[in-house]
């Protein structure tokens, strides 16, 4: 799971942490399509991109893979009648289950921060139903928390 507070690591090419996220999306998005070991997936994303990929990256996409049991419970709890998690498209999915996770198990991360990267993420990766979409099921969770 993810240790530590989410903070730039100076020896990890000064990632932001925006970039963090989106690497951690990444992992999560990769991992939907994938047996491997996150290490794995990390070391294969970081060769074929020629990109290091942040120690939060990995933490929290293991994480993310640790808890998706009670991750996807709480992201279908709060899906609108008629919907089943199986019909998000799976950037969305990975997106939601990464903004979840920070939102559930990271302490020093405020949860109007999770539910803003992950819209913004959102606004690069799908179109603007998702987006939206997106928010709304964050939103409904964090009216819970």
């Amino acid at each position: 799971m993810c240790e530590g507070k989410l903070t730039e690591d100076k020896s990890r090419n000064h990632v932001s942490r925006y970039k963090m996220r989106e690497q951690a999306f990444f992992l999560c998005f990769e991992s939907l399509f994938s047996d491997a070991e996150i290490d794995e997936l990390a070391d294969n994303a970081g060769d074929a991109r020629n990109e290091f990929l942040s120690d939060y990256a990995i933490s929290c996409a293991k994480g993310v893979k640790a808890e998706k049991d009670k991750i996807d419970e709480m992201i279908s709890a709060n899906l609108k009648a008629g919907w089943k998690i199986n019909r998000i498209s799976k950037v969305s999915l990975a997106l939601l289950r990464v903004a979840v996770y920070e939102m559930l198990f990271i302490e020093d991360i405020p949860v109007s921060v999770s539910i803003n990267e992950a819209v913004e993420l959102s606004k690069k990766y799908t179109v603007e139903e998702d987006t939206a979409f997106i928010n709304g099921v964050l939103g409904a969770i964090a009216k819970e928390l």
